[in-house]
């Protein structure tokens, strides 16, 4: 994570995020940058909106939080006749051995 930090901290400074500036930012932080890591975090954003892209990323989890709760009380439910289904079998398994 800290290496997306460190751009995110280069973007709201309005510097260019390079891989000298993001080693910068790591070092700054104490952290021994990877260079493998650097290369490949300014090789992705090159030529992405980071100001869109923060965007939309604090809005979806907004709009996907409602679809979960329909599918969190289903697998409740779920569970619950699972565990009903389980009683009844292990109810009837003790009467076959007690019969």
């Amino acid at each position: 994570m800290e290496y997306i930090y460190s751009a995110m901290i280069l973007h709201s400074a309005g510097k260019a995020i390079t891989e000298d500036a993001v080693s910068k930012v790591l070092t700054a932080a104490g952290v021994t940058p990877d260079t493998a890591r650097v290369k490949a975090l300014t090789a992705s954003l090159d030529g992405v909106d980071i100001a869109e892209a923060m965007k939309t990323a604090v809005a979806a989890p907004v709009a996907a939080a409602p679809a979960a709760a329909p599918a969190a009380a289903a697998a409740k439910k779920e569970e619950k006749e699972e565990e009903k289904v389980s009683e009844e079998e292990a109810a009837a398994g003790l009467g076959a051995l007690f019969g």
